[in-house]
């Protein structure tokens, strides 16, 4: 089984569970590497994937998403195009990255992309099963029961997962189970800064949804007879948003992903790297925790 980590959903998840009172002996916050390392831990002991990839946003904010859509995630820029991330956060990343390296746990961003198209494309490439550990809703548009493709959803704590599989998410928003990217074109997403179709809320945009199947299919009956008169006036007020969202929207599915080993490590691949890091940064109690299970 392939799992798939939303690691910054996860990393930022840490940062806010844990107390920035956990630090590294120079003082430094620590708290999101040793929530993050203890994360791995705990689901690599629970699940047992045989393959595991750390998916990280290379560019957290896309050029052809917000050629498309400009306020895309434009209010949680700081300046320029820097994500706003806490300033006891940002240093914590690159020291991530730097453990995650030393363990060998395969670790993939790739130019241009968020983490979110980096797990679309190694899900819909895997043969068999795949867990995509997150907290981001958006991918839920990859279940897929026939594969099957399910996501592990952190809103509860990663101890007590929500497995979200196309039965989920027909259940939870009244729609087929995998128009979830058609269903939140329609809907919006504030939290993306993707403003929706004005007058359709959640409610309207499942009813027509689950009519007609696809965003497409009901795109193309707009003009028919007994089409609901005002979704249709809403719809048409919103073509040029309906022109390009349905891609932003989408997790890539195409993204050139290097060639590394994705297989769970039993052993670090730098030990020698590992221990200067756990020194540096007091991590020895989160590592000792991971290397066993890691080596089970």
């Amino acid at each position: 089984m392939l799992m798939l980590l939303d690691t910054p959903s996860l990393y930022f998840r840490a940062y806010y569970g844990i107390p920035e009172s956990m630090t590294a002996p120079d003082g430094m916050p620590v708290n999101a590497v040793r929530g993050l390392i203890d994360m791995i831990a705990t689901l690599v002991r629970s699940h047992s994937p045989t393959e595991l990839v750390a998916c990280m946003d290379a560019d957290w904010r896309p050029a052809f998403r917000v050629a498309a859509i400009p306020t895309y995630k434009a209010h949680r820029v700081a300046q320029g195009n820097q994500e706003e991330i806490p300033d006891t956060l940002a240093p914590q990343v690159p020291v991530i990255e730097e453990v995650l390296a030393a363990l060998g746990i395969a670790t993939i961003g790739v130019a241009g992309y968020e983490a979110d198209d980096v797990i679309g494309t190694l899900a819909v490439r895997q043969r068999g099963a795949v867990e995509i550990v997150t907290g981001d809703r958006d991918l839920f548009q990859l279940v897929d029961d026939a594969q099957p493709c399910r996501v592990l959803y952190t809103v509860r704590g990663i101890r007590n997962l929500q497995m979200v599989d196309e039965a989920f998410v027909a259940a939870k928003y009244g729609i087929p189970g995998r128009a979830y990217a058609d269903f939140a074109t329609l809907r919006g997403d504030p939290s993306d800064g993707l403003p929706g179709v004005p007058g359709i809320g959640e409610k309207t945009a499942a009813a027509l949804i689950t009519r007609f199947g696809s965003l497409e299919a009901l795109l193309a009956a707009t003009g028919d007879d007994g089409f609901p008169a005002g979704a249709r006036n809403k719809l048409a007020a919103a073509r040029d948003y309906l022109a390009v969202a349905p891609a932003v929207v989408a997790v890539a599915h195409d993204v050139p992903i290097p060639d590394v080993d994705l297989r769970v490590p039993s052993a670090p691949r730098d030990s020698a790297r590992l221990v200067e890091l756990a020194d540096r940064y007091g991590l020895d109690s989160p590592l000792n925790r991971l290397l066993p299970v890691l080596a089970r």
